[in-house]
């Protein structure tokens, strides 16, 4: 199917079969793991059968969301399901291996994202760069359908957008996301005790990360790129896990006068992560992340690449510093 699936579309995909999997990127985040869950329990309560699958599974901090003791690790043996539907993430290889080994068996792949690097990699395919997070198509496809809402999705759709639009703050956030959050207070969402499980409820490990990426704090010359970095030295140091450093970025990119704020970190395999926020449309970081391999979204996006760190991180600086607009 050329092009993207309308919810209809995509409906009678529902319809029409009875058995699913529910995937989303490796590292998962509020998006990711908030858009399985509100899929995955409203095709349930439709009456499919629906297994939900990450590589990374459940991480720490999301464990509060109804439900979420459903997400587990792929099973080693591939699953007897027909359907194999990947949310949030921009290409196949993010899914990793072990949950496309577990998927194997479907004979339809659906793809609904909102990242604008995602190549349209299902047999249908649903990919809204305009759409602020993958939980808001989600809501929207939902609601479009008549599906079952039950409170476990209300809640996850809830935390997919909240986390992916920086607490309904970026300037991806439209009417129909605020209207959205409406409906969902309207439908019983307890808006105060979510946000405080959300953004109030952080282990002290995530403090002392904060302290350890401050010290390495830099900025150019200009004020207009600040960086930090993570060693596989502090890691282990302080135990971090993946999801202790989620949105800290949003810490320099804060600062005053800066354009670009970029994360760079050791992974164990010797590779080096990098996160980057632009705050100026005119600096695409998709395109930037593009030229290592790696994507995203124009304000918003990532790469892994080949270390060492030092090399890594001069590489993408100047490329950074390249992509700058003269004023």
């Amino acid at each position: 199917m050329p092009g993207n699936a309308s919810y209809q579309q995509i409906g009678e995909i529902f319809a029409r079969y009875d058995s699913f999997v529910i995937m989303s990127h490796v590292r998962p985040d509020g998006d990711a793991i908030g858009s399985q869950l509100a899929l995955g329990f409203a095709l349930e309560a439709a009456g499919n059968r629906v297994r939900m699958i990450n590589d990374d599974g459940l991480p720490d901090n999301l464990a509060f969301l109804p439900g979420s003791d459903r997400i587990e690790l792929p099973p080693a043996e591939p699953l007897d399901v027909e359907v194999a539907i990947a949310l949030d993430t921009a290409t196949k290889p993010r899914l990793g291996e072990a949950s496309l080994h577990a998927a194997s068996k479907a004979k339809v792949w659906i793809n609904i994202d909102h990242h604008k690097s995602n190549p349209a990699y299902g047999d249908v395919n649903h990919i809204d760069s305009s759409s602020p997070a993958t939980g808001e198509i989600l809501y929207k496809l939902i609601t479009a359908l008549n599906l079952p809402l039950p409170d476990a999705s209300r809640d996850a759709i809830y935390v997919a957008v909240s986390t992916d639009t920086g607490s309904f703050q970026y300037p991806s956030t439209t009417a129909d996301t605020y209207l959205m959050a409406a409906d969902l207070i309207r439908r019983g969402l307890d808006v105060g005790r979510i946000n405080s499980q959300t953004y109030d409820s952080h282990p002290y490990r995530r403090v002392q990360l904060t302290r350890a990426l401050l010290n390495t704090l830099e900025m150019t010359p200009n004020g207009r790129i600040a960086y930090w970095e993570l060693t596989m030295a502090t890691r282990d140091e302080l135990g971090v896990k993946p999801e202790d450093s989620e949105g800290l970025i949003d810490m320099i990119r804060g600062i005053q006068g800066v354009t670009v704020a970029l994360f760079f970190e050791e992974l164990p395999d010797g590779k080096i992560r990098i996160s980057m926020r632009s705050k100026d449309p005119r600096v695409d970081a998709s395109e930037i992340c593009g030229q290592f391999g790696g994507g995203g979204h124009a304000l918003a996006a990532g790469i892994r690449m080949a270390g060492p760190m030092a090399e890594a991180k001069q590489r993408v600086l100047d490329a950074v510093t390249r992509a700058m607009p003269a004023h």
